[in-house]
């Protein structure tokens, strides 16, 4: 990929790139976080499989997240540590009124809720949501199935304790 074709992935992406950090960490950490997705990307460029940029720059964006989630555990070690998803938006920030969706989307696993988030908020193809999280069309394909009806089993269980 050349510099003007780096350009152009740059100038389409980047606010699809910032609204996934948007859902995932604080705003005053997002356009740091971009840039350094898009440098690592620059780096990287010649990787890039074409047809699946967005989700290639998903998947560097989820790195580069980890790491940001870490180095600030570091620096915060003496503070409790809360069990939260490490890759997608929790169930408090899908929907502050205590729905059922939020209730039972908070008991997925973190795996279960990176690819539903991936599909739902993210809008990715299965065959995109692979490439962003570097496992075969096959593989997401099934992970999401059975995240769909791991979600369905909890909505459904939620319904009839509130019946």
């Amino acid at each position: 990929m050349d510099e003007k074709a780096f350009v152009s992935l740059f100038r389409a992406h980047l606010q699809d790139v910032s609204k996934y950090l948007a859902r995932r960490v604080e705003v005053r950490h997002i356009e740091d976080l971009a840039s350094e997705i898009f440098e690592i990307a620059w780096r990287k460029r010649a990787d890039c499989p074409t047809g699946f940029e967005l989700p290639w720059l998903y998947r560097i964006a989820s790195y580069v997240l980890a790491n940001h989630r870490r180095k600030a555990e570091n620096r915060f070690s003496f503070l409790p540590i809360l069990d939260r998803d490490k890759t997608s938006p929790s169930a408090e920030d899908l929907a502050l009124d205590g729905s059922d969706i939020a209730v039972a989307y908070k008991k997925l696993s973190p795996a279960d809720r990176q690819i539903l988030s991936l599909v739902v908020f993210d809008n990715l193809t299965v065959a995109q949501c692979a490439v962003a999280l570097g496992i075969t069309a096959n593989t997401a394909s099934q992970k999401l199935k059975r995240a769909r009806a791991r979600l369905s089993k909890e909505l459904d269980q939620l319904m009839s304790e509130n019946d």
